[in-house]
């Protein structure tokens, strides 16, 4: 394989931490871009490496395809340079897949993520290489990769699919799923040249463990710099840190992975950004839940004991 042709925006140099961007609503469920620059102008003081549009953490399913364009726009326009947007795409057909990946590439997208589909090499469908094959050869961004089947200890790809859909030119990561027993064993199929990434808050230092270099985690929205770090002590062989680290985050991601989008926006408003509510139906945390919320960003560290954030190193 060759190495896909990167934008300079993207970072030359690990640990890459990317997180599903935040889409602030108004009480009317519109979607508030103004709100949504600001919040990328102040994510780009932090040590968020880039944003992710177009996630489940961002509320893909809730939004249509005009306002995944219009926040993708957004948020490129935002971050002016300093960072790079990765786009969500999660289509079952390729020619569909590609047609997003051009439509966001417009829309200032720098990479796309696509998702392994459940349904290749199924009886009556094409082998899941070839769907990957169409995309990468198509696109005219680099693909990240992620598996995330619709179960938590579920399956979408075998060790000789990956190796093959990492093995085509323009594919810059895979992003392993939750199922960490099976990725123990994935990351060794991971193509060379190709980034290995974990995906949770709570898998930062198991996946550093098994070679992740970087991280796709709803996490990253409060505590990129935990993040980078747990993983940077992985990579130098400092587990007693690493650890000591991934303790203190535990419950957090505990809790984001509990209670969904809510707890995302949450954070977000208890750290001074405009997280705003969920969507409909989704509905916003009680407050004896952003009680607990804040105990735990307390607890990480991202919080001081008073309430107020502490300065994110």
């Amino acid at each position: 394989m060759t190495t896909p042709t990167i934008n300079p925006k993207i970072p030359s140099t690990d640990p890459i931490i990317v997180a599903p961007t935040n889409m602030p609503f108004r009480a009317d469920e519109s979607l508030d871009l103004d709100a949504l620059g600001r919040n990328i102008d102040r994510f780009c003081g932090t040590a968020l490496s880039g944003f992710v549009v177009g996630s489940y953490g961002g509320e893909e399913f809730h939004m249509g395809e005009p306002e995944k364009i219009a926040a993708i726009s957004t948020v490129a326009d935002a971050h002016a340079g300093r960072r790079f947007v990765i786009a969500g795409i999660d289509a079952l057909s390729p020619t569909e897949a590609v047609r997003l990946a051009n439509l966001y590439a417009e829309a200032g997208a720098d990479m796309v993520r696509v998702r392994i589909t459940p349904a290749g090499g199924k009886t009556g469908t094409a082998p899941i290489q070839d769907y990957f094959e169409q995309v990468t050869a198509q696109s005219p961004l680099p693909v990240i990769v992620i598996h995330q089947p619709k179960t938590a200890m579920g399956v979408d790809v075998t060790p000789t699919e990956l190796h093959d859909i990492t093995s085509f030119d323009n594919v810059f990561a895979y992003i392993m799923s939750l199922n960490y027993r099976y990725e123990c064993r994935m990351s060794q199929f991971v193509a060379d040249g190709v980034k290995f990434w974990t995906c949770n808050g709570t898998l930062l230092m198991p996946g550093g463990m098994i070679g992740a270099v970087g991280a796709c985690l709803l996490f990253g929205n409060w505590g990129p710099h935990i993040a980078r770090d747990i993983i940077q002590a992985c990579l130098d062989g400092r587990y007693a840190q690493a650890r000591e680290l991934q303790e203190r985050i535990n419950h957090l991601d505990f809790l984001g992975m509990s209670w969904g989008v809510g707890v995302q926006k949450a954070g977000l408003n208890l750290l001074g950004y405009e997280g705003t509510v969920p969507r409909m139906p989704n509905l916003p945390l009680s407050d004896q839940r952003i009680e607990e919320v804040t105990d735990a960003l307390i607890e990480a560290g991202i919080l001081n004991s008073d309430g107020t954030p502490a300065p994110q190193l």
